[in-house]
């Protein structure tokens, strides 16, 4: 004997109104899918954005706000208030707690994306996501003062190659009437997609910031500039006024808010020092309004669904009167008609919420490599946890709530109709 002779009696249901069950059990997966798939992309976007620099204990630049300092100097987004002199670099650089630095110089761009001016150990230090450096998908660092490497996605969307050669635009706007076209540069490295603002950079040598910048007056060639062919300028000491941030890790954790508070009270000039973890993090609450929004409508879209649940056992009722009344004349009580609607209803949104978990969890499966490589997203869930198995139970249970108003409506009908409806 059947233990669950409802449930059983409400599969039976369900198989001879497949189709209709089907499209509700497709709506119900589609509205879990996307609630599911846009919870797990804005906690890996806010992992990956907050990831975006990992390994690096503190920036260092002009003082600002920490917010601008880390816009500027990891996403190349705004400028900076002041540059840092050499002198400064090579004081920090030297001191004991400091186990390496990185030397970064902004202020040209290449067609809209942002050139960074610094050394070989840039490729040596940067780190992102769970700690993963900078690979090459052709080539490698500068060898010439004219070298340069860009990220992926400049090489992709401008079609360069090794080899390709291009020149710089002076400044950091969209647009530049000023060009160093006498220093052209030829593409020694093209680096794999990161998922970072890295993928949007052009990356010289500090050597070669200066070099196109010899004989520049207020942001202007003058005659000299002209002189000072690639030639020459190889044969001249290069070594930079100054830079714009700097990257740098210390010897460990006590030293770094040792550093801060040192960097932030230098006396030779101001300076601010931010850890990057805690600033990204102040960055990404300033967009939570986004995230709650997100959520929000992920929220509807599960309420639509359920919706769509009662609209289909409303839409059948009429269909099924006489359905109901058999199930009176053979001894179903009134529980019994409730049950068996209500069991529908959880039937539906569990197999419905289930499919779409893992439809989620599947995709999400196919697609790793490309998201871990094009949006910085390794760290997205690729198996279902708790979280999901608290949406399928809560949608099972809100289901069974939802079908109770039409369970009482079918059960009303019943009483009222006998077995005197004819088809």
């Amino acid at each position: 004997m059947n233990r669950f002779p409802v449930l059983k009696l409400a599969l039976e249901s369900l198989k001879s109104r497949r189709m209709t069950a089907l499209l509700t059990i497709i709506s119900i997966a589609t509205a879990v899918a996307l609630f599911i798939a846009v919870e797990n992309l804005r906690h890996g976007s806010r992992e990956s954005f907050e990831r975006t620099i990992s390994g690096t204990d503190l920036i260092v630049g002009a003082r600002s706000s920490a917010i601008n300092l880390v816009l500027y100097s990891v996403f190349q987004i705004g400028d900076a208030t002041n540059n840092v002199s050499w002198e400064t670099y090579e004081e920090i650089a030297d001191r004991d707690e400091v186990k390496w630095t990185v030397p970064i110089s902004l202020g040209d761009t290449h067609k809209g994306y942002r050139v960074v001016g610094t050394t070989d150990a840039y490729f040596a230090h940067y780190r992102y996501a769970s700690d993963e450096s900078l690979r090459f998908a052709e080539g490698g660092i500068f060898d010439d003062l004219f070298d340069i490497v860009i990220g992926a996605e400049v090489g992709r969307r401008l079609n360069y190659t090794l080899g390709s050669t291009l020149t710089l635009s002076h400044g950091t706007g969209g647009t530049s009437f000023s060009e160093h076209k006498d220093k052209p540069f030829r593409v020694s490295g093209v680096l794999a997609p990161t998922g970072t603002p890295v993928d949007r950079t052009v990356i010289v040598s500090l050597p070669a910031i200066e070099a196109i910048h010899l004989g520049w007056k207020n942001g202007t060639p003058t005659g000299m500039s002209r002189a000072l062919t690639p030639e020459r300028v190889r044969e001249l000491n290069l070594q930079p006024g100054d830079i714009t941030a700097i990257y740098l890790a210390a010897t460990s954790r006590i030293q770094t808010l040792k550093l801060q508070r040192d960097l932030n009270t230098y006396r030779a000039e101001p300076l601010q020092a931010v850890i990057p973890g805690v600033a990204l993090s102040r960055l990404w609450q300033m967009m939570s309004v986004a995230e709650r929004a997100l959520a929000t409508v992920s929220a509807f879209v599960i309420f639509v669904g359920l919706v769509g649940i009662v609209t289909s056992i409303l839409t059948n009722l009429n269909e099924r009167r006489r359905e109901m009344a058999i199930l009176r004349s053979v001894g179903a009580r009134p529980r019994h008609i409730v049950a068996l609607l209500v069991s529908e209803a959880a039937l539906l949104a569990f197999i419905g919420a289930t499919l779409g978990v893992m439809l989620v969890y599947g995709v999400s499966w196919l697609v790793k490599d490309w998201l871990s490589s094009h949006f910085n997203l390794g760290t997205l869930a690729l198996a279902p946890g708790g979280f999901d198995i608290a949406v399928v139970a809560v949608i099972t249970l809100l289901a069974a709530l939802f079908g109770i108003p039409p369970a009482l409506v079918a059960l009303k009908r019943s009483l009222a109709d006998g077995l005197s409806i004819r088809v």
